[in-house]
């Protein structure tokens, strides 16, 4: 095989994926897949890149290339009458209903808080400014009782 046609099967992402990863492992002194003799060794100059594109046109790397497809799904798509469409208009009219409600009572609840610190139910929190200081008794008299 020549690179040419390892173009047709990968893309040349992967073909520089396979090659770096192949003349990595070579450099972590991997064997060589092929058989070469010293005088082909000495032709590559023991470069490691030459050595896995070698290898990879002889197709004995045992290196694969798993590529993502999208997922199929046959669903059909169901067309709505228009009763379908009025009957969720109107569940989508009721729903946004329902929430005009709750922020009334929201408001209501807010009214009702106001009105009882009016009254006089809820204490506020208390300042450090708004405390008067306690003078503290002598510590070296003692009361007896």
């Amino acid at each position: 095989m020549t690179l040419e046609k390892l173009k047709e099967k990968f893309t040349r992402y992967e073909i520089a994926r396979i090659l770096g990863a192949r003349s990595l492992q070579l450099a972590m002194d991997a064997p060589v897949l092929l058989k070469l003799s010293k005088e082909e060794e000495e032709e590559l100059n023991f470069d490691t890149l030459k050595t896995a594109e070698k290898e990879l046109i002889a197709g004995v790397l045992p290196i694969t290339v798993k590529r993502p497809f999208p997922k199929k799904s046959e669903k059909t798509v169901k067309k709505l009458c228009e009763e379908e469409i009025k009957e969720k208009l109107e569940k989508q009219a009721e729903k946004e209903k329902k929430e005009s409600e709750l922020e009334k009572k929201g408001v209501d609840e807010e009214d009702e808080e106001k009105d009882i610190q009016q009254e006089g139910e809820i204490m506020e929190m208390a300042n450090p400014e708004d405390e008067e200081e306690v003078e503290d008794k002598d510590e070296g008299t003692e009361e007896i009782v």
